[in-house]
């Protein structure tokens, strides 16, 4: 299977949309679709820091990273924060999740930014053999305010 890594495109809608319905499945939450539109727009618009790369298979879009840069206060580049990391169900444990991780430091290390970082649910057991192949985990616990 050769698994190609790019930017998305706006062309790529109706596919992420699928793959991102899959993914809230997943974690078993919901999102509103104002905020799933929002998120769509931004990863085209200059202004945002976010962005997305998608994994296509045979002209489909099986897996995708939706990204975002910033400046932080302890480094002097910019930090990338995964934020969503996603693969079809049919493509999982077929090198896509592995291929859009090397995309992504790839990507850092050309842009020059200083780290990539990122969270996970304890209990996403194959998202973690993946994350571990790349670095331990550290010693930081996340807390969330909602609003």
């Amino acid at each position: 299977m050769t698994v190609t890594i790019r930017d998305a495109s706006p062309d790529d809608e109706a596919q992420w949309r699928r793959l991102w319905a899959d993914y809230l499945a997943f974690y078993e939450v919901t999102v509103d679709a104002d905020i799933t539109d929002s998120t769509w727009r931004r990863v085209f618009d200059p202004a945002s820091a976010i962005f997305m790369r998608v994994a296509e298979v045979d002209g489909e879009v099986m897996g995708f990273a939706l990204c975002l840069t910033h400046e932080g206060t302890w480094i002097l580049g910019k930090d990338c924060y995964l934020e969503d990391l996603f693969v079809s169900g049919e493509a999982r444990g077929k090198g896509v999740g592995r291929a859009l991780m090397d995309d992504l430091v790839a990507l850092c290390k050309k842009n020059g930014w200083s780290r990539l970082y990122w969270h996970t649910s304890e209990q996403n057991r194959t998202a973690r053999a993946l994350y571990d192949s790349y670095v331990e985990s550290d010693d930081h616990i996340r807390y969330r305010i909602n609003f």
